[in-house]
């Protein structure tokens, strides 16, 4: 199972115009396979490997061309060994039924292509704020260690907590909390760089990854992030966030390890009147620890 994993990751990378160009030879390799296998056998299942594959792996449009590819091939195959007359209407009968079989098996196989990406984007981002998920947050951050531990390139981890949220619930309902929690996950993904992770780890707990950055960008990033409670002032609510975050020049063991020290200062924030942020620098001789 894993290695079919592999290899469908590693077709998935490919250029389109190689694995279509790939595939289309692969078609014009089945019909010399069925020229010198003779009449007597039908290779109908092997012309729909290519497009099968065409269908998953590049898209619809060009599966098309590659089952008109396969049927020409199937005629041409056919007159050759003259299993019907050129004029004989069962062969182009026959023809143009492989052709809409190659058709049909193309749109069920996009389609399900198509249904495996939506859910796919749908498991990977949060129903309400739009942010990534847990799981995916998880994933990326995982990937992010992994990075570390191969380049040595620095990342930061924050943790935020949305300081008296539960009033706000309270005071408000639970759906001007809903859109206030969807504006500043907007908020804070359209101020950060293209690389960075947004995430919800759930309620109003949120986590930001921030790839190949060192201190003093961290800092700048989460100076803007909290600037960002100037939205909820804007519509009568009064916030404040209180940030944990880990500026890692070294790995964490794993995820879990890795979110835990970022919530631990962000908890003492709370705990030490909340509305600020606690840093600390891991992997240096001595851990730095700061408060901005």
């Amino acid at each position: 199972m894993l290695t079919v994993t592999v290899k469908m990751e590693y077709f998935s990378r490919q250029p389109k115009a190689f694995l279509t160009a790939l595939e289309a030879i692969l078609v014009l390799g089945v019909g010399w396979v069925d020229y010198i296998t003779g009449p007597e056998y039908s290779l109908l299942l092997l012309y729909l490997i290519p497009v099968l594959t065409t269908a998953w792996f590049v898209g619809k449009w060009a599966s098309v061309a590659i089952s008109v590819e396969s049927a020409a091939v199937l005629l041409v195959v056919d007159l050759v060994w003259q299993k019907f007359s050129s004029e004989s209407v069962a062969l182009y009968w026959n023809e143009l039924s492989n052709l809409v079989f190659f058709l049909l098996v193309t749109y069920i196989i996009a389609s399900l292509k198509s249904a495996f990406e939506r859910e796919k984007l749908a498991a990977g981002t949060d129903s309400l704020t739009g942010v990534a998920s847990r799981r995916h947050f998880y994933e990326l951050a995982d990937a992010e260690i992994n990075r570390l531990k191969r380049y040595g390139h620095p990342f930061t981890v924050c943790y935020i907590d949305i300081d008296n949220f539960k009033q706000i619930n309270d005071a408000f309902g639970h759906g001007e909390g809903d859109k206030l929690l969807s504006q500043i996950a907007e908020s804070i993904r359209n101020n950060m760089r293209r690389t960075d992770v947004v995430g919800r780890l759930g309620g109003d707990e949120f986590a930001l990854l921030m790839p190949e950055t060192g201190e003093d960008v961290a800092l700048n990033v989460v100076g803007k992030v909290r600037a960002l409670q100037d939205i909820a002032q804007k519509r009568g609510l009064t916030i404040t966030l209180s940030i944990g975050m880990v500026i890692y020049l070294s790995p964490p063991d794993n995820v879990e390890e890795m979110i835990k020290r970022a919530d631990a200062l962000m908890y003492s924030v709370k705990t030490g009147g909340k509305n600020n942020v606690k840093y600390e620098v891991a992997g240096r001789a001595e851990t730095d620890r700061s408060e901005m």
